[in-house]
């Protein structure tokens, strides 16, 4: 199946995969948001300080990666104007037919709905058009601003994972918050504009 190159569009929003053109755009961003991102990137336990991935080798990993249907990496773009990025992993197929979503956004536009919407149309691709089962978000029980994407989205909290990935480094817990296609018969987008009541227990921490 081929999943790759795909492009999400809801009004002013656009998730598109990032090119190369993208680069001082890519790096202006990431620059101005060094600070405001540090306690949530993903880092290396061990990295190699004389083999920096260039923004071009990260588009042209990514793009190899995607078009193997392991991953989605999408460029966030709002008005024109390149905010963030929304990245699908850890895609399997099979008899699991599950992945994972990660995102960052431009502090300048945080605060906007921006992220829980472009989650929701990848969600929708995913369990939709892909025909995925379960999707997974990880989060770090500090991070208020990325719980609320989740608690928007009616994700469920299926509890903790200590020491689960390496973040600014050392190794952080996470919680992990997942759906499933069955709970999205709508799909995310309408869950977002009109969400109802979870059955059961639906405890999403509010960054204790």
């Amino acid at each position: 199946m081929s999943v790759w190159p795909v492009i999400l569009a809801d009004a002013d929003l656009l998730l598109r995969p990032l090119r190369l053109r993208d680069g001082a755009s890519w790096r202006e961003v990431r620059q101005r948001n060094a600070e405001w991102l540090r306690p949530w990137d993903a880092t290396l336990p061990a990295p190699d300080p004389d083999t920096p991935m260039t923004f071009a080798a990260m588009v042209r990993q990514g793009n190899r990666e995607a078009r193997a249907g392991r991953l989605m990496p999408f460029g966030v773009f709002s008005q024109g104007r390149l905010v963030g990025q929304v990245t699908v992993g850890a895609i399997s197929w099979g008899s699991l037919r599950s992945a994972y979503i990660g995102y960052w956004i431009d502090q300048a536009h945080a605060g906007r709905g921006l992220i829980p919407r472009a989650v929701a149309l990848v969600g929708d691709h995913c369990l939709g058009t892909l025909g995925l089962h379960r999707l997974e978000i990880n989060i770090r029980p500090e991070n208020v601003a990325s719980l609320a994407v989740v608690r928007k989205l009616g994700f469920r909290n299926e509890g903790l994972r200590e020491r689960y990935l390496h973040i600014d480094g050392r190794w952080c817990d996470h919680w992990l918050f997942a759906v499933t296609a069955e709970e999205r018969p709508q799909g995310l987008s309408a869950w977002l504009s009109n969400p109802r009541p979870q059955h059961g227990a639906q405890v999403v921490p509010r960054g204790e």
